[in-house]
Formats: structure tokens, sequence, C-alpha cells
């Protein structure tokens, strides 16, 4: 009894000095705790696995592999050495992680480590492509979703429904609806959802990667050489190519693991939580991917060009291995998982929009830098985050390839905000300092391989479905983001107005004092510390400037 309550007092001590060593790390970056601590190291790799979502992710955007390689070089191969390039970049991100654990992330890293000449400007640059790219994700993610309910009232019909653009949004704004009002919920609920996310994903890939080979019928399986080694082509640009596009099924699969990154500032030991949750979030999914990959490209049958063709790709596999019944359970159990995706996705865009308007960055700030008494989480950015991702998915009336350039948008823009930091960290007038995951000598070469992969297939993802296109099919990937990142740029060199005259990069809203041992932390009111983060830049704890 008496060992019990020792171990128990123990384990809150522990709790307690984690919570003030997370606070002071933060604190020293210059912000005050304003979020509840509530996610564990297990529900913050629980956000960014779920964001990942593996199965109803690859299910999304198969019909970028199939057409583009086929079963062996596009959906086996491809996903192999596609998924490693990605852990490059999540390991050079996590290394930033663990050095300034922020919800602010990618923006602040910039603002720190790039030199003073060109560190407004760069973090400007970030915190709008990360924002532009986070609430693309949640769009995509959720039109996903979307698609995945209308497949599952098209096998429940037999074929005879047939959805049009009008009833997928229609779902689709339900969908961003009810996430809204989850989202809205407090930390502590939110953070405990993630566990929930976690489990109901694994066992779903595992079923699929074992049950699928046991149902399917003799006739519909593939040979190895046929799964594993015959290139299918469909979309006429040459094989090399087309291989590099069937990319886009792993990058936007395996992707938004910055969200680990945005609640940081919710995170317990989040120095520490942080980068092992992406980088362990990133490997998981890349093998466990790439199990299903090879189930589903020995039991597709041989048909592709059918199967790329149809609403939805991965369906039409269980319908074929299944039967009707059986994919309508499971295919409902996909849409769940896709959902909680969703739901995820859009927790993390806020806090990154909360982290930017907090630094005074977004139209609205004042209104969206606020935190619900009731429920002590951003609900104004939940909502504006929400209202955008809605407003993008209009673009499906402009036709397939508009709404299709939100998932390369997903990924295009969010590689520019994970490139920029990474360089100026070692491009930079900068004095870093890892935190307690690091890399060592081998921080470099792995950075250099990490940005020239977002550099290349950030290119490659601006170029059309096939060679030989029309307005209808064009990819609007680089109308839509070269867009609003210009608009971005008009309002940061406006006359006046513009960012170049005010904005002055992260903004402390807290002054460290050395009180006592303790190390006591002495907090200004919200309105005099802002004030004051107008004049100056943030020190850190140690009186340097960053």
């Amino acid at each position: 009894m008496t060992s019990n309550a020792g171990s128990g007092s123990g384990r809150v001590k522990d709790r307690e000095a984690t919570r003030l060593a997370d606070e002071k790390l933060l604190a020293t970056l210059g912000y005050k705790q304003e979020f509840k601590r509530a996610f564990t190291p297990l529900e913050v790799f629980g956000i960014a696995f779920s964001i990942i979502g593996l199965l109803p992710s690859i299910a999304s955007v198969l019909f970028y592999a199939i057409p583009n390689g086929g079963p062996g070089p596009g959906m086996v191969w491809g996903w192999a050495v596609a998924s490693i390039l990605i852990l490059f970049v999540g390991m050079s991100m996590a290394e930033l992680a663990s050095a300034a654990p922020t919800s602010g992330g990618l923006y602040f890293w910039t603002y720190s480590l790039s030199s003073p000449r060109w560190r407004n400007l760069l973090c400007w640059i970030v915190g709008y492509a990360n924002t532009i790219g986070s609430i693309s994700a949640v769009a995509s993610i959720d039109w996903a979703a979307a698609v995945q309910v209308m497949a599952a009232v098209n096998i429940g019909s037999d074929g005879n429904f047939e959805a049009t653009a009008g009833q997928t949004f229609g779902v689709y704004a339900a969908i961003i609806v009810t996430h809204t009002l989850v989202c809205c919920l407090g930390t502590a609920v939110l953070a405990r959802l993630q566990t929930v996310y976690v489990i109901l994903n694994v066992v779903l890939c595992l079923v699929v990667i074992i049950a699928l080979p046991i149902a399917t019928p003799a006739a519909l399986k593939n040979s190895a050489e046929f799964a594993l080694g015959k290139f299918q082509n469909f979309n006429g640009w040459p094989d090399g190519y087309a291989f590099f596009l069937s990319w886009l099924s792993p990058l936007w699969t395996i992707c938004s693991f910055d969200s680990s990154v945005h609640i940081s500032e919710e995170a317990s030991n989040a120095a520490t939580a942080v980068p092992w949750a992406i980088v362990c979030a990133i490997a998981i999914a890349g093998v466990l991917g790439w199990a299903i990959n090879i189930s589903l490209a020995f039991c597709m049958g041989s048909d592709l060009e059918t199967l790329a063709g149809s609403a939805q790709p991965m369906a039409a596999i269980f319908l074929n291995s299944f039967g009707k019944r059986p994919t309508l359970a499971l295919w409902a159990v996909v849409v769940v998982v896709q959902y909680m995706m969703g739901s995820s996705m859009l927790l993390a865009a806020s806090r990154q929009t909360y982290a930017f308007s907090r630094d005074g960055a977004l139209p609205f700030s004042n209104w969206l830098y606020r935190m619900s008494k009731t429920t002590g989480t951003p609900v104004n950015t939940v909502i504006f985050d929400a209202f955008l991702a809605l407003v993008t998915g209009l673009l499906v009336f402009a036709g397939p390839q508009a709404i299709n350039a939100v998932f390369a948008i997903s990924v295009t823009a969010l590689y520019i905000a994970y490139a920029i930091p990474i360089v100026a960290r070692f491009a930079g007038k900068n004095d870093f300092k890892p935190g307690p995951f690091s890399l060592g000598v081998f921080s470099l070469p792995v950075a250099i391989v990490a940005v020239l992969f977002m550099l290349f297939m950030g290119t490659v993802f601006l170029f059309p479905t096939t060679p030989h296109t029309d307005v209808q099919d064009m990819n609007y990937t680089i109308v839509v983001l070269g867009g609003v990142l210009l608009l971005s740029l008009v309002w940061y060199y406006a006359p006046v107005v513009g960012g170049v005259h005010w904005f002055k990069g992260p903004i402390a809203n807290i002054v460290l004092a050395e009180a006592d041992t303790n190390s006591e932390e002495i907090h200004e009111s919200e309105s005099d510390a802002a004030e004051k983060g107008k004049e100056q830049r943030f020190e850190t704890g140690d009186g340097k400037r960053i």
C-alpha cells in the first residue's frame, strides 16, 4: 500500500517536472504556456500517424499509381523508394523540432536560422506556405472522404447510382462542419482520440494485408512477374517520368507529418516526443504501406485500365475480392478512418494558424488569436481553417483536374515550408544547438538529400496528367498555389500597410527573469507583451538573440 502510494506520488512529481521543463523551454523561445499539455508521446505520434491514415490515403490516390507504372514499378517499388526519401525529410525536420518545439514550427525555425537580411521575408513565405498547405490538406482529405462515401453508395446500389459533383460537395460540406465541431473540443478529449485513431489504422491495415490475398479468387491473382515487374503507362509520358508521377501516391499519403510540430505546445516532453513522433510515423507508414501495396498488386487483377477509370479503384478491388456485403463492411471502416484523418488534420492546421496569427501575420489576426475560455482551444482558428477548406472544395465545379490540384498543393506547398528552414539551418548565419534528437555528422548529407528530393518532386507535380492536354485537363496547382503565394507577397510589399513595414517575425509574449533557483517565469499581461513584441526581437533564456 505504502509502496503503491509512493510510486503514484513519484509519477505525479515526474509529470510535474516534465511540465515545468516544457514550459521553461517554451519560455526560452519567447512564448508563454497557453495550451494544456495533454498529449502524451503516444498521442503526439498518433496525430501524425492518423493524418497519414495509410489505407484510406492509398485508396484516395491509387489512381496516380496505377496508370503511371502499374502495380510493381508504380505501387510497390515507387512506394519503397519514395518513402525512404520522405524519411530523410522527416529526420531533418525532426532535428529542428527537437531544438525548438513550438506550434509555429517551420516559420519560427526559418526566422531563427536565416540571415538577418532575409529572415522576415522567408519567415512570411514559409508561414503562408505552411498555412496554405495545411488547409489544402484538410480539403484534400475531406474531399477524399466524400468520394469514399459516394463509392459506398455506388457499391450498395450495384453501380446504379453515380454521384454528381454537387452531391459529393454536399457530403464534403457536412464532413467539414462536423470536423469543426469535433476540433472545438477540449485538448484532453482531442488527445485521447488519437489513441483510438492509431488502433483503428493499424487494425485496418493488417486486415487488408492478411485477408485480401485469402479472399481474392485465383482468376484475379497476379503472377509475381506481373505484380512486381510489368510496367504500365496509360497517360503518355515517357516511362521514367511516369514513374516519378506515381510518387504522388506515397508523397500525399506520408505527408503533413509537421502536424506533430503544431501541437508541440500541447505535448508532454515535446523536445523528445515530437521528433520521434515524426520519424516513427514516417517509418511505420512506409513499411505498412509497402505491405499494403504488395497485397494490392497481387490481388487487383490484370484489367488495370478499367480499375484506373473507376471512381474509386480500391473499392473496385475490394468488391472483386470480397463481394458486396463484406466490401461495404470493410469500406465503412475505411471511411471512418479517413474521417478521423480529416479531424486530426484540421486540429493541426488550426494550431499552425493560431501560431501565425499570434505573431500578427494573418488577416484578422486579432480575431484569430483568441483562446476559448470554455474549451481552452483556439475555436476561431478552427472555424477559419474549416471555412477556407470549404471554399477550396468549390474547385470541384471547375472540373476534376481543378480539385485534383488540391491534392498536389497539399504536397508542394508543404514542401516549400519544409525545405526553407532546413536550408536556412546550414546556409544562414546562426548558432544552431541540436536538441535531444540529433543526427550528428549525418545532419548535412541527410538535409541535402531531403531538399533536392523536395525540389525535384515539387517541380514534377506542377505538370499535367498527360503531355497532350487542354484547358479542362490542365494541372491548376501552379495557378492556385502561385496565386495565393503571389497575393501574400503583394500584401507583404504593399505601400504603407504591407508586412514589410511592420512584420518582424515571431513576437515574444513573455519575459524571463532569474528570480530564484527555480528560474520562475515572470509573465507580462498580454497587451504589454504584444506591444513590446512589436518593437523587439525575442531572446533565448541565455540572452542570445534568435
